[in-house]
């Protein structure tokens, strides 16, 4: 079983960048469809963006597209979303996600679709 642990979250000023990071241990994710979703305060849990197991395919929620982008590096089996021009609205708790079955992509954006989660790491944007 696959375990992911995020990093990168903070607090930080409206138009500023965060690099958020998921790295896996356990087994490989190199061939699993990677997401990131997040969860405002009192709300539900949101997709943010998705990535083929290859890094060729990329997704987006429309709230962030041109903003932030989501890569990967087998090599070192992290996912990667980088996160531009933060706005308030964008204070959630960030998760990843790997999708349940390998070599998709199957560009999914309910969480239900996605079997293995990290524990999240907030990001706040202060106006």
């Amino acid at each position: 079983q696959v375990q992911l642990v995020e990093s990168g979250g903070g607090l930080v000023q409206a138009g500023d960048s965060l690099r958020l990071s998921c790295a896996a241990s356990g087994r490989t994710i190199s061939t699993y469809d990677m997401a990131w979703f997040r969860q405002p305060p009192g709300e539900g849990r949101e997709f943010v963006a998705g990535i083929g197991w290859t890094g060729g395919s990329t997704w987006y929620a429309d709230s962030v597209k041109g903003r932030f982008t989501i890569s990967r590096d087998s090599a070192k089996n992290t996912a990667y979303l980088q996160m531009n021009s933060l706005k308030p609205e964008d204070t959630a708790v960030y998760f990843c996600a790997t999708s349940r079955a390998p070599y998709g992509p199957y560009w999914r954006r309910q969480p239900t679709d996605f079997g293995s989660w990290g524990q999240g790491t907030q990001v706040t944007v202060s106006s």
